[in-house]
């Protein structure tokens, strides 16, 4: 059996418009010491990362505990949201919801995110079968991952977990065949 950790990471600096090098707050890096807390202890294997700068900072400190690399792969990222920052952002949101091929012109629609998701899932799996990985990665790109594999998560769904940053969800796997999901670690920032 295959166990992965996906964390979500904390809370982000959203000053920084740069999606890729938009650090953690300081209440995000203390908020990330709770995600060491909870898996140090869990013989983790592996540590992967979407390459964006809150992901990997939010396991930074179990990588340091557990004397480990942390590995990118850009699949993992954050969707593409285009040129659209502001106003109505959860309309927009919510239309990507209602159909998977929604964009707006230079940006990725959820079906684009959940196919290399679920891409460099299968890779993980393949590559790593039998470990215990952790993953850190962001809402929708998670999201995306828990659709894959449980389609009734939804909008709705999505709209719960918005604010928790971070949040750890546990898979299990034996080969390519999902055996469950439980919430590990849920913080509300409620922002």
């Amino acid at each position: 059996m295959t166990t992965i950790y996906f964390v979500r990471h904390a809370k982000p600096d959203k000053t920084v418009h740069d999606d890729r090098t938009r650090p953690l707050t300081a209440e995000g890096l203390a908020d990330s010491e709770k995600v060491t807390e909870l898996l140090k202890n869990k013989n983790i294997d592996i540590i992967m990362s979407s390459p964006y700068k809150r992901s990997m900072d939010t396991v930074g400190g179990l990588a340091k505990a557990l004397n480990k690399e942390i590995f990118t792969d850009d699949d993992f990222r954050e969707r593409n949201a285009g040129s659209w920052f502001g106003d109505n952002f959860l309309e927009f949101i919510e239309k990507q919801w209602a159909d998977f091929n929604y964009h707006i012109l230079d940006g990725e629609c959820l079906a684009s995110v959940q196919e290399r998701n679920i891409r460099a899932l299968k890779k993980v799996l393949a590559e790593h079968s039998g470990k215990t990985i952790v993953i850190a990665t962001h809402g929708t790109a998670l999201s995306t991952i828990i659709n894959y594999f449980d389609p009734a998560y939804n909008f709705k769904s999505f709209m719960r977990i918005l604010n928790f940053m971070p949040y750890v969800v546990k898979m299990e796997f034996e080969g390519e065949s999902f055996l469950g999901m439980s919430e590990e670690l849920i913080i509300d920032k409620n922002w």
